[in-house]
């Protein structure tokens, strides 16, 4: 196996990053599971020292390596003198306590990891909520018998004393109950953003939901869009909370437009189902935006990742039962980043794809006007109304440019405007309701 050793002088935990390969587990590269498993590490700001690839034809049940890895693996920890080591697959809760007293040092696996970034990175309430609950999830599946404090027993109750319960029975106890209290009030987050996605179909405004890798660039591409201040950073889960915002698309369209949380490879299964309220805006939405890295080597394999977590997302159904189709449209980011003939093949794949994917630059703005008119089309499913307006009816005007898309115009002699618009049913009845004939 080859050891990468890394300096750092910045005085933060010391850690080692070990990928176990199993051949078959992925088809992505052992070296770049490696490279994004440090990258949650630095994510966690963890002072990387060391990073391993370590080949398994199998896994051992007591602590997933060999005996033989084991111990080489803790002479590396020893070098790098790592206080912690992450090791990049989900342990057992007995597989980490063992490897944590072979290692003498605090082991984390995957999904611990990523729950930490969580953790560490939810702003709002939903967030935090969201986060606790996945993390309770997590935890009691590591309450094993690790610590004496958990075998010791706390006394009974009642005039026969009795032999109580053990620590460790409290423990999952308190939180089972903490789940069944959090679970209650995501519930009721969930039926508040129904509320609120049925006041907003009034409008009615299309929703179009940002999905994508972390990292992608989407709440750069969110910024560019609506000239909000998102955090944007180049770093794993540099943001988490949902952010909406409206957009004004060509011919005057607005659109609510949702900055989602990254996907990611093996996104823990609790962390998918605690999310469950954020990610039904994008079950919810009339057009996602699978915003991807096309720079990147992985480009292909991460778009596979992300179409699995797609897939565990519940589709609204129509009034007949029918399940609502989902539209995507892919878009191929950070174009920028590519050198002149690669950058000319990928926009001209794009443009040849049938409006199935635009490729934009969310840094310096190139192809962020053909993706507005992209999302437009995709959207602008409402039929075509022709109306004529006198001089004095401005407001009239104004309405159906606010909640509408106007095609075609043309004023005559007289001051009559002549106008082709799209609207949809709803829209249509409040436009005759507000400004027909009394």
């Amino acid at each position: 196996m080859t050891t990468k050793l890394i300096d750092h002088s910045v005085p933060l935990i010391r850690a080692v990053v070990i990928h176990p390969d199993l051949g078959d587990r992925t088809a992505r590269p052992a070296e770049e599971r490696l490279e994004e498993a440090a990258g949650l590490a630095r994510a966690l700001d963890l002072d990387v020292r060391a990073e391993e690839v370590v080949r398994l034809r199998k896994t051992a049940p007591a602590t997933l390596f060999g005996a033989g890895k084991v111990e080489e693996l803790a002479a590396l920890i020893r070098a790098a003198e790592a206080e912690a080591a992450v090791v990049d697959y989900d342990l057992t809760p007995v597989q980490q306590r063992n490897l944590e007293k072979e290692w003498e040092c605090k082991v984390i696996d995957r999904t611990g990891l990523i729950l930490e970034i969580f953790g560490r990175r939810a702003r709002t309430k939903e967030g935090r909520l969201q986060v606790e609950l996945a993390r309770l999830d997590y935890e009691r599946s590591r309450l094993v018998r690790t610590w004496t404090h958990l075998e010791r027993q706390r006394g009974g109750t009642g005039s026969t004393g009795g032999p109580g319960e053990t620590q460790i029975e409290l423990d999952r106890r308190l939180i089972a109950d903490r789940i069944v209290r959090l679970k209650g009030e995501l519930e009721e987050v969930r039926r508040t953003r129904g509320l609120h996605r049925k006041q907003r179909k009034k409008a009615p405004f299309p929703a179009v939901a940002l999905v994508g890798y972390t990292n992608a660039g989407k709440s750069t591409l969110f910024n560019r869009l609506t000239g909000s201040e998102v955090l944007a950073k180049d770093l794993l889960f540099a943001t988490l909370d949902t952010t909406q915002r409206t957009i004004r698309l060509p011919q005057g369209r607005p659109a609510i437009i949702a900055d989602t949380v990254g996907f990611i490879s093996d996104l823990p299964h609790e962390l998918v189902e605690s999310f469950r309220a954020t990610l039904e805006e994008v079950g919810e939405a009339d057009l996602i935006l699978h915003v991807r890295d096309i720079a990147s080597a992985d480009s292909a394999a991460q778009a596979k990742d992300v179409e699995a977590v797609l897939k565990q997302i519940e589709q609204p159904a129509n009034p007949d039962g029918s399940v609502k189709p989902r539209r995507i449209l892919e878009v191929w980011n950070k174009t920028d980043m590519l050198d002149p003939e690669a950058r000319e093949a990928v926009e001209g794949q794009a443009a040849r794809s049938n409006n199935a994917a635009v490729a934009v630059s969310a840094w310096t703005g190139e192809g962020i006007e053909t993706l507005r008119q992209a999302i437009a089309d995709l959207i602008d499913d409402d039929p075509e109304t022709e109306l004529v307006l006198e001089p004095s009816q401005g407001n009239a005007l104004a309405w159906l440019y606010e909640h509408g898309r106007v095609t075609a115009r043309d004023t005559d002699a007289d001051g009559r405007t002549y106008l082709t618009v799209r609207l949809d049913a709803q829209a249509m009845g409040r436009f005759e309701r507000q400004f027909g004939p009394n």
